[in-house]
């Protein structure tokens, strides 16, 4: 799409209005988010990198402004002015609820509530806790996930100081994670011309003939996703009208192994807008390792130690998918080794062949932003307690989760998805407890809250915004502020929320997972470190899947880059073995199947008159969603559960 503005509107992009804009959504989105999720108990609208609730936003956005356009267009906000504000939304979805904040909160407690003479909490980790990390108020911690007695008031005060200290942290880390897609957009969008299929839908609709919201394909499209899901809403206020049975369960292998069959509208969608063979590599990389893990349980091979929560189905699956991440990390960094040399010597006052006038930081500014705020995330998880040793190698495995994401995100367009390792478990399955002492393990216990439960990130959603931007041609520099914007307006917003709902009705009567699983989750797995210490007999056998993930991702990249006719992609290899993936690989596979019949039986043409029919599925189960969300709210019901994406 070439949709590229004269100068004098190219500089309309960032106006005040677009930014008064922007901030006011996405503070909505900010306490909306976690309200409909903690209190509505429905899909998350931003839970994943598909950012459903700015695009369901976005939809009534463009759909008031097109109106305003008829009544007066100087009224109505720009085509750049728009997406300024989509931008804006897509970095503040990164933030409520799996994104940091609802994971954030019970995290920094659950420590002190979940504790019990059983597992012996309060001997094994409270004497390591620093006291700046944690709300120093025991009642103030129990009226978190009880509610207040009636007339009390919310303590803020016993949170300012935590919340300051994690502030910082997390403002560092998305600067850093800024300031790295400046570094790489070049390479990405320019040098390698990725296609960043999650831009296709807010880049049609802000189409300015209009010929989207005119297109009947795309209203098809659009009411069969949105009739069908519909059911299951009307099932739950009318409980004769039968809901749509989207999914099926199968159990393979002896009943060892899970292979979930469910139906996703926007999935299929997006997949249509995928290359084939990565489409393909997603859904067979699934399989494959449900196949490697369901022929491991039925001879009885598994490898020592526990398979931890967020990795993938069997510890030897979920180590080979972190090996094949840090060679997709590694290897795209080599292939980007030109530019970012370029990018240094820029840094460095040197002469340089790359130029920096429209990049949304100067070069300097990212490459020293970046290492400055990478040298303020180390100074604070030493303070936190973790070793300087260790530290190293928990950052390492952090941004190269980070950064492939990000890069499935921008090629693949995959945006459901999850690593299947995370950086606690690589770190203490990849030294042993031996190198890690009880401080070191409490501390990674907290980065439970921003490293591990990662669906969504400010890094992917900052690079799709530096694609709309670069596609429309508008000048880059101010969007920096207006990411600044989201993410603070973000922070602030779905914190107040989350600390009032849980205050006025208990944390644990709210949702199961943020309330409970999750804060137990992070200090079992210290608990059980200190109990049962990792020895080299487990450490070994699990790098050696390690390398065997990385030498299949090396060949499978290799022969990809260097033979035009090799079939399979890399894409799904890092990502295949997930939970998040098995909800979707059934949708990634029908979406594979019918682009290739398209384009098979079809040809370019049919498949490029079928493109609304498409974003219709995506816009429409994301409206339903989004519909049922308000129906909901207005009659006050709860667990009326329209899937967007996964769980």
């Amino acid at each position: 799409m070439d949709d590229r503005r004269p100068p004098a509107e190219v500089q309309r992009a960032f106006t005040a209005r677009a930014f008064a804009v922007g901030v006011l959504l996405s503070f909505f989105l900010s306490i909306a988010c976690p309200y409909t999720v903690l209190m509505l108990h429905t899909a998350g609208m931003s839970a994943d990198f598909i950012t459903a609730g700015a695009v369901f936003l976005f939809f009534i956005l463009t759909g008031m402004n097109r109106l305003l356009r008829k009544l007066h267009r100087g009224w109505a906000l720009s085509t750049p002015e728009l997406i300024a504000v989509y931008i804006m939304m897509i970095v503040a979805s990164a933030i409520p609820t799996w994104g940091l904040v609802a994971n954030l909160l019970p995290v920094m407690t659950g420590a002190f509530y979940y504790a019990t003479p059983e597992n012996g909490w309060e001997e094994l980790i409270w004497p390591y806790i620093p006291s700046w990390l944690v709300p120093d108020d025991l009642s103030a911690i129990k009226y978190f996930y009880e509610a207040l007695p009636k007339g009390a008031s919310i303590p803020w005060g016993v949170w300012v100081r935590p919340l300051l200290a994690w502030g910082s942290l997390m403002l560092s880390v998305y600067f850093v994670m800024v300031c790295m897609m400046v570094i790489m957009r070049k390479q990405w969008i320019e040098h390698e011309r990725l296609v960043f299929p999650l831009t296709q839908l807010p880049l049609e609709m802000v189409r300015e003939e209009g010929s989207f919201f005119k297109n009947r394909l795309m209203w098809a499209g659009f009411a069969l996703a949105f009739v069908l899901p519909s059911f299951l809403g009307l099932h739950h206020y009318f409980h004769f009208i039968p809901p749509t049975r989207m999914m099926r369960v199968f159990y393979i292998f002896r009943r060892t192994t899970v292979l979930r069959v469910f139906l996703n509208f926007p999935v299929v969608g997006f997949t249509y807008f995928i290359n084939t063979n990565v489409a393909f590599s997603l859904w067979f990389f699934h399989i494959l390792s449900r196949v490697q893990t369901g022929a491991f349980n039925v001879m009885g091979f598994s490898l020592k130690g526990r398979n931890e929560v967020f990795t993938g189905s069997s510890p030897s699956v979920s180590h080979q998918g972190m090996g094949a991440m840090i060679v997709l990390v590694v290897f795209g960094l080599w292939m980007a080794r030109e530019h970012i040399k370029a990018v240094f010597r820029k840094a460095f006052g040197r002469k340089s062949e790359v130029d920096d006038p429209d990049e949304v930081l100067p070069y300097r500014t990212a490459v020293w932003g970046a290492i400055g705020g990478v040298l303020f995330i180390v100074f604070w998880l030493r303070m936190s307690g973790m070793s300087a040793r260790v530290i190293p190698m928990f950052l390492f495995g952090a941004f190269v989760v980070f950064l492939g994401l990000a890069r499935i995100v921008a090629e693949g367009g995959v945006g459901f998805c999850r690593a299947q390792m995370v950086p606690p478990p690589f770190v203490v399955y990849g030294l042993g407890t031996e190198l890690l002492d009880t401080s070191t393990l409490v501390g990674m216990g907290f980065t439970y809250a921003w490293s591990t439960d990662i669906r969504t990130t400010v890094m992917a959603s900052s690079i799709n915004g530096f694609k709309l931007i670069d596609t429309l041609g508008i000048r880059k520099r101010p969007l920096m502020w207006a990411i600044f914007l989201a993410v603070l307006v973000s922070m602030i917003g779905s914190i107040w929320i989350t600390l009032k709902l849980a205050y006025t009705y208990g944390g644990i009567n709210l949702q199961r997972w943020f309330f409970g699983g999750l804060p137990r989750t992070a200090f079992d797995f210290v608990a059980d470190k200190l109990r049962n210490p990792v020895t080299p007999d487990i450490v070994w056998p699990r790098w050696f899947f390690t390398g065997i993930g990385a030498a299949v991702m090396a060949l499978l990249m290799f022969a990809r880059h260097r033979f035009t006719w090799w079939p399979l992609h890399y894409l799904g290899f890092p990502i295949g073995d997930t939970w998040v993936m098995e909800w979707v690989w059934f949708s990634i596979l029908l979406g594979w199947l019918l682009k290739v019949l398209v384009l098979r039986y079809g040809g370019i043409r049919p498949y490029r008159r079928l493109k609304p029919l498409f974003l219709g599925l995506i816009l429409g189960q994301i409206s339903c969603a989004g519909m049922w969300m308000v129906v909901d709210f207005i009659t006050g019901t709860s667990g009326n559960y329209i899937y967007i994406g996964v769980p």
